[in-house]
């Protein structure tokens, strides 16, 4: 039993018995004697607790002997084989035959993905196969399949009915979706059945990893590696973390026992390239997740660095929004990409109800406690966004002294094991506000939340769209409310439209501002002025 999530404990990777005598810490005997498992952390496949060892024979986190031999034992009396990796059996074809032209049939298919994408609002750019309606038309591995449905996926959603056999192909992608669309699904499965198929073809004793995915936030890398072991389980398929506030030793000897997957933030994975050698000469595909983001706070060139460590990857990008520099940075990684979009990009997702109040800022502290004391208007769990680090600390003080209320700040400068907590509290209910800065802004699955507050109306109308996004998820309805004054003119023209383009009313004060066309900006609609005689 192998423990990756400590470096002390058995370090050679061999079963407990081989651990050398200072390997630290006694492994632990019973269920018992285990924490609880933190929010992001690994959980034993038994009890539920802190899985903090790995079981040898199976891959599954175990939280201590005691639940090691449980799932042995559970193994063994089951008649069923643990898990079939062979690729699902086709069909065998009816005896009935229809002879048709090629050439009619290429016409046929072409016209049935071109309809079905109108249907879905699927756009695409490019030579892209074929959308497809169910996970199992993408002959994926029959327990890659198994462990999709064990995940809740009845049906893929649009932008995984078109990226998902898309990414499979190993065509360099593009995909612009709105947030809570299921975009990190759709390029973990292709990835997880890429692996799979890979380690059956060519058997090595030291495993290299295969798969790079960079995010640019701690959380969001947290829940796409949990995400991708739950996609993984039972199958050849292994994960490392590579992000701040944990022991880059435990990560690097996590890599060095060997891995498919890596999962971590441009600036610890540069950390880690730098400092130690890592054989990348395997990885056949780089995820850079949230693309755009990665651009606003300035990862460009680390994001280039980590690329330029690699073998001509294929490439898969993902964000909710499109820009000029995106484009830019689109022909610099990867040339010859294919461009898939659902919906409209830059426009809020259309299940988020949109509500914009027009509150002067020395108001917008009682406007916001008005509204979490009235029960019509208070739908916990509640996502408050603020602008700054201190306005978190200050504002969740405030909401919790002024309306009982219990809210608490989320936000860069506190450590992981403190936003772990808060986010394992806001999730399970125990606290039903947060307030926090842009480090919830992105890609981060909010489970249950459907209410989010803008309380600091952000400089970017993009980072707006992606915080009112956390309200919905896989297309649930929710509620996003926002604070305008005329202190955020300067998206005054942007926020309309986005406000217009999801149906909301337009506070007659934004509306009646001269700022409004972004003529004062040098907007789109900007004009030249007329001179009044």
């Amino acid at each position: 039993m192998t423990d990756p999530h400590a470096y002390h404990n058995n370090p050679s990777g061999g079963t407990d018995a081989d651990a050398p005598e200072d390997a630290g810490e006694d492994v632990k005997l019973r269920s018992r004697d285990q924490r609880l498992a933190l929010q992001g952390e690994p959980k034993c496949v038994i009890c539920g607790r802190y899985g903090e060892y790995i079981c040898d024979e199976t891959d599954d986190d175990v939280c201590s002997l005691e639940c090691k031999q449980a799932l042995l034992g559970r193994i063994a009396k089951s008649l069923a084989p643990s898990g079939n990796l062979l690729p699902p059996k086709k069909i065998p074809m009816a005896d009935d035959c229809f002879y048709v032209s090629d050439a009619d049939n290429k016409s046929r298919t072409a016209s049935m993905a071109s309809d079905l994408r109108t249907e879905l609002d699927i756009h695409v750019k490019g030579d892209v196969v074929a959308p497809v309606l169910s996970f199992s038309d993408c002959n994926l591995p029959d327990k890659l399949l198994h462990n999709i449905e064990a995940a809740g996926y009845d049906m893929p959603t649009p932008v995984q009915m078109q990226a998902i056999p898309a990414a499979l192909t190993g065509k360099n992608m593009l995909v612009l979706a709105n947030t809570g669309s299921g975009k990190s699904a759709s390029f973990l499965i292709p990835i997880v059945s890429r692996c799979v198929i890979h380690r059956q073809q060519y058997v090595s004793v030291k495993k290299k990893p295969l798969v790079m995915v960079l995010t640019p936030a701690r959380e969001l890398c947290i829940q796409v590696e949990e995400h991708a072991k739950m996609l993984g389980k039972g199958l050849p398929f292994k994960t490392a973390l590579v992000v701040g506030g944990e022991a880059m030793a435990g990560q690097l000897h996590r890599i060095q026992q060997g891995v498919e997957l890596i999962v971590g933030t441009p600036g610890r994975l540069v950390d880690l390239l730098s400092k130690h050698e890592i054989d990348l000469d395997d990885v056949m595909t780089f995820v850079v997740d949230e693309v755009d983001c990665m651009l606003q706070r300035g990862f460009r060139d680390q994001v280039m660095q980590i690329y330029r460590a690699l073998s001509q990857p294929q490439v898969l990008m993902y964000c909710a929004t499109m820009s000029n520099d995106l484009e830019k940075m689109i022909n610099t990684l990867a040339k010859g990409t294919v461009i898939i979009s659902v919906g409209e990009p830059n426009k809020a997702n259309k299940a988020v109800k949109q509500v914009a109040i027009w509150v002067e800022s020395k108001q917008k502290k009682q406007k916001l406690f008005d509204i979490l004391t009235t029960k019509k208007h208070f739908k916990p769990p509640v996502v408050v966004y603020v602008g700054s680090r201190l306005g978190a600390d200050l504002l969740a003080n405030a909401i919790t002294v002024a309306t009982g209320i219990k809210a608490v700040s989320i936000h860069g400068e506190k450590s992981m094991k403190e936003r772990r907590e808060i986010m394992q509290s806001f999730l399970i209910g125990e606290v039903p506000v947060v307030v926090a800065t842009g480090v919830l802004g992105r890609g981060v699955d909010l489970l249950g939340v459907r209410q989010v507050i803008v309380f600091d109306m952000p400089n970017s109308i993009k980072e707006y769209v992606h915080q009112i996004g956390r309200a919905s998820r896989m297309g649930e309805e929710g509620e996003g409310i926002v604070f305008v004054n005329e202190e955020n003119k300067n998206v005054f023209a942007d926020l309309i439209d986005v406000l217009k383009s999801g149906g909301a009313a337009v506070p007659r004060e934004l509306a009646n501002s001269r700022y409004a066309t972004g003529f004062f900006y040098g907007g789109k609609t900007s004009k030249k002025r007329k001179n009044t005689a």
